[in-house]
């Protein structure tokens, strides 16, 4: 293998972001070359290892037809420069441009789908794209039933990574505080958790929300949290590159997501060995890790009422939410970034015939 190259828009710090640089890292240690291709920004907020290589070839669009016409022709040059790398692309725009980019190639492309496919507003453009890659890689056995049958044929499921260390499981006493992790857009309706925080709230008063991550709806919900009287007690923690440190003594963890492919912080909060509570959302990653009352607990998606009754019962019985956490602890075993690593290693040899 000449060079693996990972297809993202920017890496300001995210969960797909995460993997691509825990992969990257993994594979940069086995002494395989690595590009991280960035093709809508210059940001890398995870740490990356010496043998890891970052090109960028665009900057935010905001639309214009002339930078993205500028973007796929600096992919291009870069893809005929390596005629033996592979294309991994970690976004679906990513495969679009790849698409265009490596017409006329021949390289080993490789699409990993993030999220919920039914959420994409032009599936046909998509589906084109992933009709022409070798392998799609899905993170739950929904993702893949999303797809038409061209493209599940060629359908895998492969579970996000995990970075161990670091990851030590905490079974001591928590504190009197309720943390979630992820962007502060609308996909994870941090809003539910402000209402359903606000209803638990008053009854538990030693408590505090933290939030951890960035986004467009800062603002919004910052205000929010003032309407509903609890600003006091939710504190918005900004983007952490170790919060994996900043949570794990925390009574609890929650993600309050319409939709998910599967969450890297929910998993890395279950790997430290917190009570997890999280929405059953779309496309099943939630429930895909989490027995409801036995590794963590299980809430519809949009229900305020449900989210602060799970959290009701977390901070009313310690020892129940320490049994939990001892379970979901279990699954480092299966999500190694090693063990992840050698399935999506073991991929490049698929669909080859094709392009010979």
């Amino acid at each position: 293998m000449d060079r693996i190259v990972f297809v993202i828009p920017d890496m300001p710090g995210g969960g797909t972001e995460r993997v691509v640089a825990l992969l990257a890292n993994e594979y940069g240690r086995r002494g395989i070359a690595v590009t991280i291709l960035l093709f809508a920004g210059h940001e890398t907020a995870y740490p990356l290892g010496e043998g890891v290589e970052v090109v960028s070839v665009g900057n935010p669009s905001g639309g214009s037809v002339k930078e993205r016409l500028g973007r796929i022709l600096r992919m291009r040059r870069f893809y005929k420069a390596h005629p033996g790398c592979q294309i991994w692309s970690f976004s679906v725009m990513g495969a679009v441009f790849s698409a265009v980019a490596a017409l006329g190639q021949r390289h080993f492309v490789l699409v990993s789908e993030r999220n919920d496919p039914h959420r994409y507003e032009h599936p046909r453009i998509r589906n084109i794209s992933y009709r022409l890659a070798d392998v799609v890689v899905c993170q739950t056995p929904d993702a893949a039933e999303s797809f038409p049958a061209a493209i599940r044929r060629k359908a895998v499921v492969i579970p996000n990574p995990l970075e161990m260390e670091g990851l030590v499981p905490y079974d001591g006493e928590r504190q009197a505080r309720i943390v979630a992790v992820g962007r502060l857009s609308a996909q994870k309706n941090h809003r539910l958790l402000l209402e359903a925080f606000a209803m638990f709230a008053g009854r538990h008063e030693t408590y505090v929300l933290e939030i951890y991550g960035k986004g467009e709806l800062e603002e919004e919900l910052k205000n929010l949290a003032g309407k509903l009287g609890i600003a006091h007690r939710v504190f918005f923690q900004g983007f952490s590159d170790n919060v994996q440190e900043k949570i794990r003594q925390a009574e609890m963890y929650v993600l309050s997501s319409d939709y998910e492919g599967i969450s890297n912080s929910m998993l890395e909060a279950m790997a430290l060995g917190m009570p997890v509570i999280a929405t059953d959302c779309p496309i099943g990653g939630s429930r895909m890790y989490i027995k409801d009352g036995v590794n963590g607990l299980l809430v519809p998606v949009g229900d305020a009422q449900a989210l602060a009754a799970a959290m009701d019962r977390m901070a009313g019985d310690p020892a129940f939410g320490r049994k939990l956490g001892r379970e979901a602890s279990k699954l480092r075993e299966d999500l190694a970034v090693s063990k992840i690593a050698g399935r999506f290693i073991a991929l490049s040899g698929k669909g080859r015939d094709s392009h010979e």
